[in-house]
């Protein structure tokens, strides 16, 4: 791959004044190997697997950061999907084996390991089910494990009784971790469709088709396109649409460079680049500022989902464009609590709810990081999945769910993470019973254009 001095001089231009950065280079591991039928050893062999494999990776992340100038701001590890790999031990309580991830990314120094998940969009096997039942002391008892569930497919449908178990799950985790604001639930993501090479946490786990090891980079530049777009008042759609595909393009091209450089120094295959406008709470770094610069007042107004469908579009034709390994999630992310502009807009009663969920219809994900006040009953939880999870099974999109009903937390408080995670305002729910569609479990069939065999 080679890299000319002006795209050189352009990175540059972009680390320095518009927040541009590598946000993770994740490390994906195959546990199938693993597997012994026996709690014990099966645990030994994913630790002594994982820090085999990922015991650079720190190390080359600081030596490319360093000799690139390029920002490397997480390393981190997806691995297998454990109620698979552990299923065959016959065990009932799974959160020994998250304590087991834990472990071994602490000890190789990364800062978070995904994968702790399970594919149960059709159906539960009883391993599937007790594996859901363990993530609330899961993530409880464990500070890097991330934790995600595959509840429907375009092709399968939704499995509601899944949808209503994860509903309790996100309540019992939330509560659980109470004396952190409920920082379990940020950790633990419901998805439809779930690609299986996905850098970003907390949904990253290392797919079954996957090969033994893989490096990829998630890369974020929502900065750039801000900076990009930003003297461009009063032009047309496309126009716009085309210097976001340029400026992704160049993006994607730093991001590439990265991944091979990583994946040649610690000789594993390279994976993939994921082209995803990752928004953090620092100014300057937010997917609302970038709708807000196409000339709407607030991000929440009408016009704003219209606003993401052009920069998602853009984003994914320009990364197509630069590299031939583009994978992940690849468009723009709309988490509430980790974006500025996002913040500023549901403090300001601009952004609700129902307005996010119309975003995610053309955004990347879904509905993430946002906060509920603490006494969301369970099965409300649930109704927003299973409505979350129906845009992505009609739609033939990946599509999730990450809200923290924080405890002790109503409406018109704040709640703060730290961090990436940053700052949420609590936002309000529709509080009409969703209890007895819930409960009702069963199947939502396929949609009619699944069937295209």
């Amino acid at each position: 791959m080679s890299i000319n001095t002006r795209e050189i001089l352009q990175t540059i231009d972009m680390i320095k004044n518009q927040c541009l950065d590598i946000r993770t280079i994740t490390m994906g591991i195959s546990l199938r190997d693993c597997a012994t039928g026996d709690a014990v050893s099966t645990r030994q062999r994913i630790k002594e697997k994982i820090c085999r494999k990922a015991e650079n990776l720190v190390a080359v992340g600081e030596q490319i950061e360093s000799e690139f100038g390029i920002p490397i701001v997480n390393k981190r590890i997806s691995v297998s999907p454990i109620s698979i790999i552990a299923e065959s031990c016959g065990v009932t309580d799974y959160a020994p084996f998250a304590v087991t991830l834990d472990e071994a990314a602490k000890e190789v120094g990364v800062d978070f390991i995904g994968g702790f998940s399970a594919l149960v969009q059709k159906g539960m096997t009883d391993g599937d089910r007790n594996f859901l039942l363990s993530i609330p002391e899961a993530l409880d008892r464990t500070q890097l494990v991330c934790s995600s569930v595959n509840v429907a497919t375009t092709r399968a449908g939704i499995n509601m009784d899944a949808v209503a178990l994860m509903g309790r799950m996100v309540k019992e985790t939330a509560q659980r971790t109470a004396d952190r604001d409920g920082i379990g639930a940020a950790k633990l993501v419901v998805f439809a469709n779930a690609v299986e090479d996905n850098p970003f946490m907390a949904g990253a786990f290392h797919g079954m088709g996957e090969g033994e090891c893989v490096v990829s980079v998630g890369v974020s530049g929502p900065g750039v396109v801000s900076a990009a777009i930003s003297d461009m008042k009063g032009e047309p759609f496309d126009k716009i649409a085309e210097t976001i595909k340029k400026t992704a393009f160049n993006i994607t091209r730093m991001g590439e460079l990265v991944a091979r450089e990583a994946s040649r120094r610690l000789g594993v295959e390279f994976g993939i680049v994921d082209l995803s406008l990752a928004p953090t709470p620092a100014q300057g770094d937010s997917v609302a500022h970038i709708l807000e610069a196409m000339g709407l007042e607030r991000t929440g107004t009408h016009g704003t989902t219209a606003a993401l469908a052009l920069l998602n579009d853009a984003v994914k034709k320009g990364g197509i464009m630069a590299s031939s390994h583009v994978g992940g999630l690849s468009g723009a992310f709309i988490p509430v609590s980790e974006d500025a502009g996002m913040i500023d807009a549901a403090r300001a009663g601009a952004l609700h709810l129902d307005k996010l969920e119309a975003m995610t219809c053309v955004c990347s994900v879904g509905l993430d990081m946002i906060a509920l006040p603490g006494d969301t009953p369970a099965e409300t939880i649930s109704a927003i999945i299973a409505d979350e999870m129906a845009i992505g099974m009609v739609n033939c999109k990946t599509t999730a769910v990450r809200v923290i009903p924080v405890p002790g937390k109503t409406v018109g408080d704040e709640v703060s993470f730290g961090g990436l995670l940053g700052t949420a305002p609590i936002m309000a729910y529709n509080t009409c019973s969703s209890a007895d569609f819930v409960a009702r479990g069963g199947r939502i069939p396929a949609p009619v254009h699944a069937q295209r065999n």
